[in-house]
């Protein structure tokens, strides 16, 4: 028998994750090592006993602390199925499965362009994701990113938009700078509220793991080992565009999103989007999914006013 005496960092969860409110997930999870002595110090794992034993414990908490990653949530059920079974069912997923977001939210790949643009980004470093409202490009676009941070692809995930005027004048608008451009990042919270738990996504745009921030900011930045998407990218000139696409860096991922029909540029000023479509679509390396209304999965009506649109404009063409 050989005993031994080892210390267990966590370094990919919180111990609160791993342990439970009052210690109650670590209980259940001793339980079933009742050979074991094992203590908890913050972050530290103090562990005696067989070494073997020891080993087994270690490979099963690795495996918890995957699924956690995974799922974002640990249950009793879980702990019991994944200490219990030799299969690891965390690594088979299904394949229209980006992540599984906040409270073990499936997010998925719901339509065949949207499978496209996961495939697409896996395999190329830059990608156009183009098309109506509704088709979920910024959506898909952001849960690819926080895959890649998860798989620790990536160090980190830049979101930016051009901070343009659809009609309303910002300057009008109350508080200071970063009041007055947070509604223009807002959707991009909205869909990292639903893959990141708050807690952790609070902490993540903390250390900047995350940034989220407007175009302008971007310029000067050489953007290595992330995971970029400029969103809205119509409303961006030609020179912004040339600018953010040249901030790419090494070990880079870029998403651009953009809708070629609802440009809000003053002055009929040539879209950067419409003009980098035109100029790179023969580049290798870089690829375009242009999404339509077959993509759509807002309400209904959504994918009917599109149509619409689309009926006026080839009328008056």
């Amino acid at each position: 028998m050989c005993l031994a005496d080892k210390i267990f960092l966590l370094e990919d969860i919180e111990p609160i994750d791993l342990y439970g409110s009052r210690n109650s997930k670590l209980n259940f999870i001793k339980s079933y090592f009742p050979k074991l002595k094992i203590n908890a110090r913050g972050s530290e794992l103090h562990i005696k006993g067989e070494l073997e034993i020891i080993n087994e414990f270690q490979r099963k908490l690795l495996t918890l602390i995957h699924h956690y990653n995974k799922y974002n949530h640990l249950t009793e059920s879980n702990i019991d199925r994944l200490i219990m079974d030799d299969a690891e069912e965390v690594l088979k997923l299904d394949d229209d499965i980006i992540l599984h977001g906040s409270h073990g939210k499936l997010i998925k790949a719901r339509t065949s362009n949207q499978r496209k643009l996961s495939d697409l980004i896996s395999k190329n470093d830059m990608v156009f994701a183009v098309g109506p409202a509704g088709t979920g490009k910024t959506y898909t676009a952001v849960a690819l990113a926080v895959r890649a941070l998860k798989n620790r692809e990536v160090k980190r995930i830049i979101l930016t938009r051009p901070a343009v005027e659809a009609g309303e004048n910002l300057g009008f608008l109350p508080g200071d700078m970063k009041d007055k451009l947070d509604p223009y990042m807002q959707p991009l919270y909205d869909a990292l509220n639903d893959m990141i738990p708050l807690e952790k996504l609070k902490a993540f745009i903390e250390e900047r793991i995350i940034q989220i921030a407007p175009l302008a900011f971007m310029r000067g930045r050489t953007l290595d080992n992330a995971f970029v998407i400029l969103d809205e990218a119509q409303n961006t000139s030609v020179q912004q565009m040339k600018m953010f696409l040249t901030r790419m860096g090494q070990s880079a991922k870029f998403i651009i999103t953009g809708d070629s029909t609802q440009v809000d540029l003053p002055n009929k000023q040539k879209s950067g989007l419409s003009h980098s479509l035109d100029l790179l679509s023969h580049v290798k390396g870089i690829e375009i999914v242009r999404l339509n209304e077959k993509d759509i999965l807002r309400h209904k009506l959504v994918k009917k006013i599109i149509l619409a649109y689309l009926e006026e404009k080839q009328i008056n063409q």
